[in-house]
């Protein structure tokens, strides 16, 4: 039987370097992947202080359930103009009455500061407000029949 021989290459300071440089490589590679892709595509709401969002955190769950009870609608959208616009319905379909509507347009990334918007009636539940074009989250706030309902929403 012949036994065949086999050269051992020595591990070297070089391989090791090579070893290490490419795994960073790849580890920063997808942190920077993932930072972009969370940054440009986040939509979420941070707040100043989340202790202090915490203690109201249950009374804004009752506050949500009452307003959920209430069965109103709001269809958010522009109208011919460039307005910000929605269209109230209460649980039977018919147009809302509001004393006052309310809304906070805050730019998705924050890049434009927030404007507060006072509605007016244009058409029986139908309420709008000049809004600078772009994509904006709209946090409208109706007062009508004694109720305060809030929802939010988006406007292209």
């Amino acid at each position: 039987m012949t036994q065949q021989r086999r050269t051992v290459r020595p591990f070297t300071g070089k391989k090791m370097a090579a070893i290490l440089v490419a795994f960073f490589a790849v580890v920063i590679s997808v942190n920077v992947l993932m930072a972009r892709l969370a940054t440009s595509t986040f939509g979420g709401v941070v707040v100043n202080d989340s202790y202090l969002a915490g203690q109201h955190f249950n009374r804004w769950l009752k506050e949500a359930k009452v307003e959920q009870a209430l069965g109103w609608k709001g269809d958010l959208a522009r109208d011919g103009q460039g307005h910000a616009e929605i269209a109230l319905f209460d649980s039977m379909g018919k147009p809302i009455s509001a004393a006052r509507v309310t809304a906070i347009a805050e730019h998705p990334l924050g890049r434009r500061p927030l404007a507060d918007l006072v509605l007016h009636e244009t058409l029986p539940g139908v309420y709008a407000a000049p809004l600078e074009a772009g994509r904006w989250r709209l946090r409208v706030t109706v007062e009508a029949e004694g109720k305060v309902w809030r929802t939010v929403g988006e406007v292209l």
